[in-house]
């Protein structure tokens, strides 16, 4: 990479930065208004439609996916595609199963009722959630692009800044989903 594209790409990093930081403020509103909405005055409460089983493996496959995405990583810092390309499948296989859990999750609970006009409990659960699913779907659909960037053949320090941008969002993604955990999930299951 040359000095001028190492310049260039260190402002789009700070770039990026500015843009998490902007998603984490929207994040902390979406917590927050979380926070005071629930539980709702009226019925259903979360401890009511919550399910560990659910919750767990939906966890598991995206919290691994942060695992994956590092070995992809160092596949590319080894300069070894196949080990590249591996991880990244893995990494995007897993987000995808996460978002099935999260659809299968979402569509449960409208088939029993739980919509957002229920309660506002409901309401800001379904924002907060299926906004963080949305950055899941980005994500993969990012992830997509990729590999077409590495099929392209697009020269090696443009794909190595793609893919350290990307893998700042994911990580992201990945820790707003433990916020979800502690504070929507776990008071009520347990």
């Amino acid at each position: 990479m040359t000095k001028n594209e190492a310049a260039l790409f260190k402002d789009k990093q700070v770039g990026f930065f500015i843009y998490l930081g902007v998603e984490a403020v929207m994040f902390l509103t979406l917590f927050a208004t979380y926070i005071i909405f629930t539980p709702a005055p009226i019925d259903p409460k979360p401890n009511d439609i919550f399910e560990v089983k659910s919750l767990v493996l939906s966890s598991v496959f995206l919290l691994a996916s942060s695992g994956t995405l590092m070995f992809s990583e160092k596949g590319f810092q080894d300069k070894n595609d196949k080990r590249l390309l591996a991880w990244l499948g893995v990494t995007l296989l897993f987000g995808l199963v996460f978002l099935g859990f999260e659809l299968h999750d979402f569509y449960s609970y409208v088939e029993q009722g739980y919509t957002t006009s229920k309660n506002v409990f409901l309401a800001s659960f379904y924002v907060l959630v299926g906004l963080h699913a949305a950055h899941v779907t980005f994500g993969s659909g990012w992830m997509l692009m990729l590999f077409g960037h590495h099929f392209r053949g697009i020269p090696r320090g443009l794909f190595q800044e793609k893919l350290k941008i990307f893998s700042y969002y994911w990580h992201f993604v990945d820790i707003v989903w433990v916020f979800i955990i502690v504070i929507v999930y776990l008071p009520y299951l347990f």
